[in-house]
């Protein structure tokens, strides 16, 4: 599996906001900013989070996005799901259909063992996860760019 920027962006914005939850909405120009990602960007990959229900937005002074559950309850599984959608390297994984050798075929056994692994990954990481690596990451490394800046 090959992530794309949607993914690998989502991730990136869901992972600021955590950084930076304090209850109140966060415009998406201030993560624009800090993840070097354009807004409308952006706006694209916030409309399906929230549909989701991974993101909350209120519009108007002060509006913004939050995250619509607790950062230990987001996991990284959901979040690529609803960017990128299924993690299996190859069609015949999701669909045995699209190739008539699916039944006999031993190197799909195996595309489908590593969308497992990669879906164990996804599901046993969490936002609350990346906060704390990324602070491990922070942690005596001054003149680094924060995410806490």
């Amino acid at each position: 599996m090959k992530l794309s920027t949607k993914g690998r962006y989502g991730v990136r914005a869901l992972l600021d906001l955590a950084i930076h939850d304090d209850g109140r909405p966060v415009p998406l120009k201030d993560i624009a900013r800090r993840q070097a990602i354009s807004v409308q960007y952006l706006e694209q990959l916030a409309s399906p989070l929230i549909k989701a229900g991974i993101l909350r937005s209120s519009r108007g002074a002060g509006g913004g996005v939050n995250l619509a559950k607790s950062p230990d309850q987001v996991r990284l599984s959901q979040v690529i799901e609803v960017l990128e959608g299924s993690t299996a390297p190859v069609k015949c994984v999701d669909d045995p259909e699209v190739c008539s050798l699916s039944d006999l075929c031993v190197t799909r056994d195996v595309w489908k063992e590593v969308q497992e692994a990669t879906q164990r990954v996804l599901e046993s990481t969490t936002l609350r996860d990346l906060v704390e690596r990324q602070k491990e990451k922070e942690k005596g490394k001054p003149g680094v760019l924060s995410y806490s800046i």
